[in-house]
């Protein structure tokens, strides 16, 4: 195997993952000079990464990022994609107070799963393949809250709290305002 083939492989698993950009930049220029060296002394790729790519790249995606950052992460833009979604619905709606059905809460549920689902794959299937998938799922989800709960206002939304989930989005969008700022000031 190539050592561009690695680097290849080894990427487009980090991307998977939900590596930023930066990190994967410097995974990148650093496993390329560890494949530079092995080269020179007469080793060939696999020697550095070993059989499995993916896994040697899954493991080092792991270790830059561990699960509870991660976690922590997709929480805050979970919540700042319901809250904006609750905010659509508070301004298409033109109330400050929305009623909350077992369906509306099904979908909005749905929606966080999705958006984390998406964040933790990186689009891995495409865009058009997961919006298809959503829809396809939501319909079911959407009967079967119907059916359960039917149409019956469980509680009302005020807009306050709408707009205070938007606050845990707050740490993302402020962590990836600093990386990209720091990648602009090293590149």
């Amino acid at each position: 195997m190539t050592d561009e083939r690695i680097l290849a492989i080894c990427e487009s698993n980090w991307a998977y993952r939900g590596v930023d950009d930066t990190s994967m930049r410097e995974m990148r220029e650093e496993l390329r000079a560890h494949l530079e060296e092995a080269a020179a002394a007469g080793r060939s790729g696999t020697d550095v990464v070993g059989e499995d790519v993916a896994a040697f790249a899954a493991a080092w995606a792991r270790e830059r990022r561990p699960l509870r950052q991660r976690v922590g992460y997709l929480a805050g833009i979970a919540g700042a994609c319901l809250g904006s979604a609750l905010l659509i619905a508070h301004l298409t709606h033109w109330t400050t107070s929305l009623p909350v059905t077992a369906e509306r809460i099904a979908f909005y549920a749905l929606f966080a799963a999705a958006v984390m689902a998406w964040e933790l794959r990186r689009g891995g299937a495409g865009y058009a393949a997961t919006l298809g998938i959503g829809v396809v799922a939501l319909v079911p989800v959407a009967v079967a809250a119907h059916w359960l709960g039917g149409d019956v206002t469980l509680f009302r939304m005020p807009l306050w709290a709408s707009a205070a989930l938007l606050l845990p989005g707050a740490v993302p969008a402020v962590t990836d305002v600093r990386r990209r700022r720091e990648s602009a000031g090293k590149g």
